[in-house]
């Protein structure tokens, strides 16, 4: 198996410290508002990785943190007039539901930061102990750059370069501009914790670094992370663990690429992003599974451009799987067709997932063809290696009438800012109740009439499976 690692910045050859076993963290997320696509890239992309880590047979220990206090959270609790607590309690509820119904597997272990407070002071007190971090006079603790020999070996970036664009240092205590906080002196009514420096709370970095420490030790294998976390996040990370532990920390980094919105990074700063839970409940999804599948249709490294085309593409490409899937029973058999060497194939190199699903669409392509030759054995024993593979990807879940009968919005524009989208025109009720009527129809030899009903239906987006006994099933087109 292929990993790109982002700290030697090429593809290597994935060996665990320990034979059988993966521990891996995965940045989480700062519960200060709800989660959106570029959250759930992140998170799927690691899911993905963590699904087949275990269908290749590891045992995978995943931990995913949640920072539950930072500058924008009080901020945030502040113009809410409402505590930390309770607003960080909200948010992590609803990331939680937000996550769940895009079926990303909840992690082994999910830190919160306050949690951890006496390891992050005790890590700090450490890295003042060997000389990488001073106490400034205003009471912060700052982790001193220079002092890190191998400062910028993730990123790339040299310190010269650095400093040369970076801005002024407010305060006149801070040794190079490029120092940064590890303990936070607090400020009149901010939530604060004891410290040997007085009362405060943690800095972001340090935070990470204190709860895969207490987790999963000064040595582990994987971790993750978006891209725009590679600097300085992931560096401080490293800068901070070494230094403390005097071990390597992380052996293989892996980043995550952006989401876009007409080529431009989808972000909170720029005001382009879309909430999880608006895409879902909007009606242009027809299950929380398409957006999944559109997700996953790139390459995890590089970039995706979200759009409602996108998603209407991958709502195509998930529908042609469960097509293949209706009216074949899975059947359960010892061996695979090369669709699952082609599957594993592309999973091994560095979870590509786009062939991975290339591979699934091959499958629903044989199963086709035997349902044609009236091969149904056959067809069900494809079904069967179809509906495995997918679920490695976390797909597939439903039965074919389920999810090819559910309602959307068609996407006629792509105005992906519209709050209210046109209603869906025909329930599954009214759908039933026209194919009964049509059914009479027929057996009345009114043909016009049940022609009639043929045409509206189709007009409205519902596609009847005729068969001489009547009509056997029906799907949204």
């Amino acid at each position: 198996m292929q990993i790109f690692n982002s700290l030697s910045g090429r593809k290597e050859e994935f060996e665990p410290l320990q034979p059988g076993i993966v521990r891996m963290y995965v940045c989480g997320d700062t519960v200060y508002d709800f989660c959106h696509i570029g959250h759930a890239r992140s998170k799927l992309a690691f899911d993905i990785v963590r699904r087949y880590l275990a269908y290749r047979g590891y045992k995978v220990t995943f931990v995913r943190n949640i920072t539950d206090i930072d500058d924008k959270i009080i901020a945030r609790a502040a113009e809410n007039n409402e505590s930390v607590q309770a607003l960080t309690d909200r948010f992590t509820k609803s990331m939680h539901e937000d996550y769940d119904r895009l079926g990303i597997l909840r992690p082994d272990y999910e830190p919160k930061a306050t949690h951890h407070i006496a390891s992050i002071v005790a890590m700090t007190q450490r890295l003042i102990e060997k000389g990488y971090a001073y106490v400034v006079t205003n009471g912060d603790v700052l982790y001193s750059v220079s002092k890190f020999a191998g400062y910028g070996k993730l990123s790339g970036k040299q310190l010269a370069d650095l400093r040369a664009g970076a801005r002024v240092a407010v305060d006149e205590a801070k040794r190079d501009p490029l120092d940064f906080v590890l303990w936070k002196r607090a400020k009149p009514g901010e939530p604060s914790w004891s410290s040997p420096w007085g009362e405060g709370r943690p800095g972001w970095h340090i935070e990470c670094s204190a709860m895969s420490f207490d987790i999963l030790g000064s040595r582990f294998d994987i971790h993750g992370g978006g891209m725009d976390l590679k600097f300085p996040h992931h560096e401080n990370e490293i800068a901070q663990s070494c230094a403390a532990t005097d071990d390597t920390f992380a052996q293989v980094w892996m980043h995550n690429g952006f989401v876009n919105v007409d080529n431009e990074k989808m972000s909170k700063s720029l005001g382009n992003f879309f909430r999880i839970r608006d895409v879902l409940d909007s009606g242009y999804v027809r299950d929380p599974e398409v957006l999944r599948f559109f997700l996953i249709s790139s390459q995890y490294r590089g970039p995706i451009n979200y759009s409602l085309e996108q998603l209407e593409q991958a709502d195509a490409a998930l529908s042609r799987l469960y097509t293949a899937l209706r009216d074949v029973e899975p059947q359960k058999v010892s061996s695979a067709s090369a669709a699952t060497t082609e599957f594993e194939s592309a999973m091994d190199d560095d979870f590509n997932t786009p062939e991975a699903l290339a591979a699934l669409q091959n499958l629903a392509t044989q199963i086709n063809r035997a349902k044609a030759a009236g091969d149904y054995a056959s067809a069900g024993a494809l079904a069967a290696e179809l509906v495995r593979l997918g679920r490695v990807l976390g797909i597939l879940n439903l039965s074919p009438a389920e999810f090819l009968r559910k309602a959307k919005v068609a996407a006629t524009d792509l105005d992906a800012s519209r709050e209210s989208p046109p209603a869906v025109q025909l329930s599954e009720n009214e759908i039933e109740r026209l194919i009964a009527e049509r059914r009479e129809a027929r057996r009345s030899k009114n043909f016009k009439r049940s022609d009639e009903i043929r045409d509206e239906l189709t007009a409205r987006g519902v596609v009847l499976e005729d068969k001489p006994d009547g009509t056997t099933s029906w799907r949204r087109s």
